[in-house]
């Protein structure tokens, strides 16, 4: 009963927040009174608060640009957790967009929607996020292609890494900074996940996403803790692939330093 009482209350908040906030940042978005980045901001700060995330943050967000960010997924709650910290970019899959009602409401934070599984929209996708991070907005990136266990990670894709080159071929930039991102999930309710229990935060591969956001607003509490790298400056004479690996290194062992000795909760 306790966690149904919390679904409700949990949901209400999300709804609500979302019923006022949203039309004030279609309304920023279409008319450019005022910045449309308030709105969203505090929309994704509630939905955290509805969802019983509690973020730690160590590192810092570097304020070098242009920025591309590289992280490890484990969950659209990932999204959540830095959108609701930072105003960011996020590059998506496709698909998303046609997802009914959640479709709609992911538009408005401006992402960029790639087709991974067309490689010869590959070139025009990378022009995209190039001229999109011409700009001051960092850039997320998840180079793993899909969502992990929480666990482990697994190996980056080095093909969308080609925007990083794609920004300094076309002139736009000399530098491209990309700083590695870890995001773990490490306590439920205060007590430490065991290898079982973190999947709990996980939405892996095809699961629905309703039973997957029915158990977490029921059970809430969860710590997540966000890493921030040290930066790695791609230029002209750098390898794509060796940044990927130099960015998946440095992920991996924040990873396993959080879930080796997870964040008190507070």
């Amino acid at each position: 009963m306790i966690g149904w009482a919390r679904f409700v209350v949990a949901l209400t908040g999300v709804v609500m927040a979302t019923l006022l906030l949203v039309p004030v940042q279609i309304l920023a978005m279409r008319t450019g009174w005022y910045s449309e980045n308030f709105a969203r901001g505090l929309w994704h700060k509630v939905n955290v608060k509805a969802l019983g995330l509690r973020i730690h943050v160590m590192g810092e967000l570097t304020k070098k640009r242009p920025l591309l960010i590289a992280s490890n997924h484990i969950s659209w709650t990932d999204i959540e957790v830095m959108a609701s910290l930072f105003d960011m970019t996020f590059i998506a899959k496709s698909d998303i967009d046609a997802w009914p009602v959640i479709g709609r409401l992911f538009r408005l934070q401006r992402p960029i929607y790639v087709e991974r599984s067309r490689r010869r929209k590959t070139g025009e996708q990378a022009d995209e996020i190039a001229q999109r991070m011409a700009g001051d907005q960092p850039i997320v990136l998840f180079p793993e292609g899909t969502t992990g266990d929480g666990n482990m990670i697994l190996p980056f894709k080095s093909s969308l890494f080609g925007a990083a080159s794609k920004a300094i071929e076309n002139g736009m930039r000399e530098t491209v900074h990309i700083q590695p991102v870890a995001i773990v999930y490490t306590r439920i309710h205060g007590v430490p996940m065991g290898r079982l229990h973190r999947p709990l935060a996980a939405w892996i591969g095809d699961t629905d996403l309703w039973p997957h956001l029915s158990g977490l607003l029921r059970g809430g509490g969860i710590d997540v803790e966000l890493h921030f790298g040290q930066p790695i400056a791609f230029s002209a004479g750098t390898r794509r692939k060796e940044a990927a690996r130099q960015v998946e290194s440095q992920v991996h062992a924040m990873m396993q330093a959080a879930l080796r000795d997870p964040r008190p909760s507070q």
